[in-house]
């Protein structure tokens, strides 16, 4: 493995960590919210590694949802890694099984966007040194969040009430995500649908929602004709 090329990877990560620092913060207070221990919350975010579904099933935990719901939101939220997973899969065709497993693992948004336009500009680069560099950086400091945000919550008063850091944090993802019409349609479908099912039993209205939103966003691509130049500019 090229260590020039993990080291690029690790610095290219650096300016990412102020704005994952603070969303592991809150995934470890929201963790102490809703009943974890210390040892729950860092396996659950060390298994699932994965922001916005962790959150979510957190969340759902909280509200004593039935673990075929907690798990159906956790995929559904994550589906879009396995079209990520499917587009970097050639660039690592030549490694061994484990270290595919190891590499879709440690996948991540930012790593994937990242890696992938890192490829385009130098085709040479050591790929797998390089991405791994991105993406174990963004692990170990999602996981050191997480722990600090347990240990902060639990010196946190129960008084103060933390469960709408989960919502903003949701927000602070959404927002900067709605670039074009497409995916206004989307969000405005998704969360529509969501708010209207939030009396659903087993708190369906989340995962009916998410389809819903997917759905509304592929069919609003496709019949408003995106531009592509808008559509690549936004994601």
């Amino acid at each position: 493995m090229d260590r020039a090329a993990f080291v690029d990877g690790v610095k290219t990560s650096l300016p990412l960590l102020p704005g994952i620092l603070p969303f592991a913060l809150v995934a470890g207070v929201t963790a102490v919210d809703v009943g974890l221990s210390l040892p729950q919350a860092v396996g659950l975010s060390v298994v699932v590694f994965a922001g916005a579904s962790q959150l979510a099933a957190m969340e759902l935990l909280g509200d004593n949802s039935p673990l075929l719901i907690v798990v159906g939101t956790a995929v559904v939220i994550n589906l879009r890694l396995v079209m990520y997973s499917a587009s970097i899969a050639p660039h690592f065709r030549e490694f061994s099984a484990r270290t595919k497993a190891l590499a879709s693992y440690v996948l991540t948004d930012q790593a994937f966007a990242l890696s992938v336009a890192k490829y385009a500009k130098s085709p040479t680069v050591d790929k797998l040194a390089y991405y791994l560099g991105i993406a174990l950086t963004l692990w170990v400091v999602w996981q050191i969040g997480t722990v600090a945000g347990v240990l902060l919550g639990t010196g946190v008063p129960a008084s103060w009430g933390l469960s709408f850091a989960v919502p903003l944090v949701f927000l602070a993802i959404l927002v900067p995500a709605v670039t074009d019409r497409a995916t206004v349609v989307s969000a405005a479908v998704g969360g529509g649908v969501a708010l209207a099912g939030a009396t659903l039993p087993y708190n369906l209205g989340l995962i009916v929602g998410a389809v819903a939103g997917v759905a509304a966003g592929v069919l609003a691509e496709s019949a408003l004709d995106v531009d592509p130049s808008e559509v690549d500019s936004g994601h």
